[in-house]
C-alpha cells in the first residue's frame, strides 16, 4: 500500500494543467449504448475509476480502446450480448448504475446490481428508479440487483425529482433520448457535468433543450449515431489545485480553468482574501495580503458551492484568521477529514451536518489516514502548509479522482513523494 511524504516547503509557483472531468467522463462514457456506432472522447482523465467504467462496458460487450496515453477513448457497442451489470464490477464504482437508462432505451431491459449492495433507501437510487418508471420501465430489486424492464420501449413523461439529483438526471436524460414521444424533466439537476452529456448527446442526434436549467425537454429519435467529444475541465481539481497557492502562498495558474466552472467556490475564495484572475490559458490564483479569512461555508448543488470541494476549503480554514462553519447539505458523514485534520494541531468542531473551524497559526505534520477521494487531497493541501513532515496513509483514493497529483504538484515546488509501505 502508498503512502504519500508531503513536507511544508513555502510558497508555489508556476502552472498546472488540469485533467477531463472524472465525472463527466464517467458519465459520457455509457453514452456508447445508446448507438450502435463509435463514440470517441478526447480529453479522457487518466484513472482508475475509468478503467472501472471501462471494465463495466466491456462486460456488456462494448468495445473500449485507450489510445494516446489514456487521454482518448474509442467506443463501440454495435454487439451488446450481455444485459447484467455484475455486483463484482459495480460495487467499485457508484457512477456504474448509469448504465441502467442507456441499456433500458435500446435494449429494452437491463439487470443492475445496486452500487456497493446497499439498499435504496441508504443512496439516492430510488429517484432514478421513479424518473425511469415515469418512462414506463417496469423496475424490481431481486437479490441485490435491479431487474428492469420497459416492454414496448421507454415512452416520454413529466416528471419532477423530488430531488436535484446528478446521477439521477443523467440516467433519464440518456434514457429519454431514444423513448418515444417528448419528456420534461423538472427540479432537474443543472451541473456543467450534465450540460457536458447533453452536448455529445446532441452530437449524437439526440433533441435536447434547457440543460444547465432545472428543466430539462427530450424529444425522443429513433436512433443515435456516433461522435467525437472532448470531456469538459474538471471542476473539481480545478478548484484542488486553486488551493495550493490560497493554503501555502505564491502564485499558480490552473491551466484549462474557467470562473463559470467554479463561481461559488470563486466568491468563497475572493471573501477569505485570494485573487483569482483569469488569463487567455486558464485561470491565475494568489493570496492577496497576509493571513487568510474565515469564510463560512454551505455546500448545495450547482450552482452553489461544491461538496466535492468543501474536504479542500475546510484545510483552507484550518490556517484562516477567526472562526467558521461549514455546513455540508449534500451527503452525510463527510466530514471524516476532521479528525485527520485535528492531528495536525486544526481546531474543529463537528456536530451533525456542521463543522465549526477555528484557525491557529500553523499546523504541525503528522501521520494522518485518508478516508475518501476528497479528503485524501485535503490533507495533501494541509501538509503544503504544516511543519514538518506530513505521511498521508491509504492513498489509494486519490487514483479515482487525480491524476499525476506528485508530480503535478512537484511541478509548482511542492516537496512530495510517493512511496510504497508495507
Amino acid at each position: 500500500m502508498d503512502s504519500i511524504i508531503v513536507t511544508g516547503n513555502g510558497p508555489v509557483s508556476g502552472q498546472i494543467p488540469i485533467a477531463g472531468a472524472k465525472n463527466a467522463c464517467l458519465t459520457l462514457m455509457p453514452a456508447t449504448l445508446l448507438s450502435d456506432e463509435p463514440l470517441t472522447l478526447t480529453n479522457a482523465p487518466r484513472l482508475s475509476d475509468i478503467k472501472t467504467m471501462t471494465e463495466l462496458l466491456q462486460s456488456l460487450g462494448a468495445e473500449v480502446t485507450s489510445m494516446s496515453d489514456g487521454q482518448v477513448l474509442a467506443m463501440s457497442s454495435h454487439n451488446i450480448d450481455n444485459h447484467i451489470a455484475d455486483y463484482d464490477i459495480v460495487r467499485k464504482m457508484r457512477a456504474s448504475n448509469l448504465v441502467l437508462g442507456p441499456m433500458l432505451a435500446r435494449l429494452g431491459h437491463a439487470v443492475v446490481s445496486l452500487p456497493g449492495g446497499c439498499a435504496i433507501g441508504a443512496r439516492p437510487m430510488d429517484l432514478h428508479i421513479d424518473a425511469l418508471t415515469a418512462l414506463g420501465a417496469e423496475i424490481e430489486l431481486k437479490d441485490g440487483y435491479l431487474h428492469a424492464e420497459a416492454k414496448g420501449g421507454l415512452k416520454g413523461a413529466v416528471h419532477e425529482m423530488r430531488f436535484a439529483s446528478v446521477g439521477a438526471t443523467e440516467n433519464v436524460l440518456m434514457a429519454a433520448t431514444l423513448a418515444k414521444g417528448t419528456t420534461v424533466l423538472k427540479n432537474a439537476a443543472r451541473e456543467p457535468e450534465i450540460v457536458d452529456l447533453a452536448d455529445c448527446l446532441r452530437k449524437m442526434g439526440a433533441q435536447i433543450e434547457g440543460d444547465g436549467t432545472s428543466e430539462i425537454t427530450i424529444q425522443g429519435v429513433d436512433r443515435l449515431h456516433g461522435a467525437t467529444h472532448p470531456v469538459v475541465t474538471d471542476r473539481i481539481e480545478l478548484g484542488t489545485y486553486m488551493l495550493a497557492p490560497a493554503i501555502c502562498g505564491g502564485e499558480v495558474e490552473c491551466l484549462g480553468g474557467r470562473i463559470e466552472l467554479v463561481g461559488a467556490f470563486c466568491e468563497k475564495l475572493d471573501a477569505a482574501g485570494i485573487s483569482v484572475e483569469e488569463t487567455d490559458k486558464g485561470l491565475k490564483v494568489a493570496r492577496k495580503n497576509g493571513r487568510v479569512r474565515a469564510v463560512d461555508v454551505t455546500t448545495e448543488p450547482f450552482p452553489g458551492f461544491p461538496t466535492d470541494l468543501q474536504a479542500q476549503m475546510m484545510a483552507l480554514m484550518c490556517t484562516a484568521e477567526g472562526s467558521c462553519v461549514l455546513e455540508e447539505k449534500i451527503f452525510e458523514n463527510r466530514f471524516m477529514h476532521a479528525p485527520e485534520l485535528t492531528r495536525m494541531g486544526a481546531r474543529i468542531d463537528v456536530h451533525g451536518g456542521t463543522a465549526t473551524v477555528t484557525g491557529v497559526d500553523t499546523l504541525k505534520g503528522a501521520p494522518v489516514m485518508a478516508t475518501d477521494l476528497r479528503a485524501s487531497v485535503s490533507l495533501i493541501l494541509a501538509g503544503l502548509a504544516a511543519e514538518g513532515e506530513t505521511v498521508v496513509s491509504r492513498v489509494y483514493h486519490l487514483d479515482r479522482g487525480y491524476e499525476k497529483v506528485v508530480q503535478k504538484l512537484r511541478n509548482i515546488g511542492a516537496k512530495i513523494e510517493r512511496v510504497k509501505t508495507s
